[in-house]
């Protein structure tokens, strides 16, 4: 008896090691009726299912503020955020001036380009065209609404500025009430309000000049420009420049390395899971999407990772040794 509670006695110690090995990482995410809360229980399930020694839960929060700030206080280890408020709890901007955080990239998962959207009919060809014209910047209360105004005011331009919901825009420009509006796309395709106006008033996209784009790039170094190659939009549309911010999930500074790379592959390399839980990722570029759209650092295990696989990265996305 005495040796058989002695054999016992030595497995759970040799027991012990492997089960204190396992890494619990809670990822902080937004509200459950959200399809981006779906897609990181997607993201939960492929971590526990492809990463050795890790089990990763999902946390229902309030979102990217909500989420930077349990980032800041250690009660979440992963974390959705927009890459414009990355950037600027990265660099104690806006709602973090004073209070400066630096979590770390591990990859972008849905882009949002800013599409200005105008009937054909109205001849507009540049963004000063719109000056004085009636013109919608995007829901009220958006981060669209936001952000467009932010942009125009940089360039100079003053439309005359339309409110109201989506569906009142959407009625007004097909009514020549209203003759455009800014419209985040469904990844680089137009989303659907834009495809309903199109489907019986002829529709154009107009973009930012070189020139714009640069000063864009200076002035607001928490967005990002992105070109969207001809067709990209829809059948028929031409290339174009535009403004544009991402989703993506973000990690504590000091997660493991290790962790970080072996999540990363495993989110990078899967087919199949996140499409299904988040249908504007089908067809989506992860890499190719992060290197674009990220305004903060990539975490170490991702850049091991993105480099293992041939993407060049650049290098305000390199992390300070």
């Amino acid at each position: 008896m005495k040796k058989i509670a002695t054999a016992l006695l030595a497995a759970a110690v040799l027991a012990t090691p492997a089960a204190a090995q396992t890494q619990k990482l809670a990822i902080g995410t937004t509200s459950a009726s959200s399809s981006h809360y779906g897609y990181f229980v997607a993201v939960s399930k492929l971590i526990n299912e492809k990463v050795e020694g890790v089990e990763a839960n999902v946390v229902e929060t309030g979102a990217t503020l909500d989420n930077l700030r349990r980032l800041q206080r250690d009660q979440v280890d992963l974390g959705l955020v927009t890459t414009n408020v990355a950037y600027d709890v990265f660099n104690g901007r806006g709602e973090f001036e004073g209070k400066a955080y630096q979590p770390l990239m591990l990859w972008v998962y849905a882009s949002a380009p800013q599409n200005v959207v105008v009937r054909k009919d109205a001849g507009i060809a540049s963004l000063e065209d719109l000056a004085g014209k009636t013109f919608n910047p995007g829901i009220s209360g958006s981060a669209t609404e936001a952000t467009a105004e932010k942009v125009f005011s940089l360039l100079g331009i003053e439309p005359d500025w339309a409110r109201g919901s989506t569906g009142d825009v959407v009625n007004q420009i097909k009514d020549n009430r209203v003759i455009g509006y800014v419209k985040s796309g469904s990844g680089k395709r137009l989303d659907a309000s834009s495809i309903d106006i199109a489907t019986l008033t002829p529709i154009s996209i107009v973009g930012l000049s070189d020139a714009q784009a640069d000063k864009l790039r200076a002035e607001f170094p928490n967005l990002s420009v992105v070109d969207v190659a001809d067709g990209q939009a829809g059948e028929g549309y031409p290339a174009y420049k535009t403004w544009a911010f991402g989703v993506a999930a973000v990690a504590q500074a000091d997660l493991d390395e290790e962790a970080a790379y072996q999540i990363t592959k495993a989110v990078v390399e899967d087919q199949t899971a996140q499409a299904a839980a988040f249908s504007g990722l089908k067809g989506s570029d992860l890499p190719t999407m992060t290197m674009e759209l990220s305004t903060i650092p990539l975490h170490p295990g991702a850049v091991r990772y993105y480099r293992e696989i041939g993407v060049e990265i650049p290098e305000r996305l390199l992390p300070s040794s």
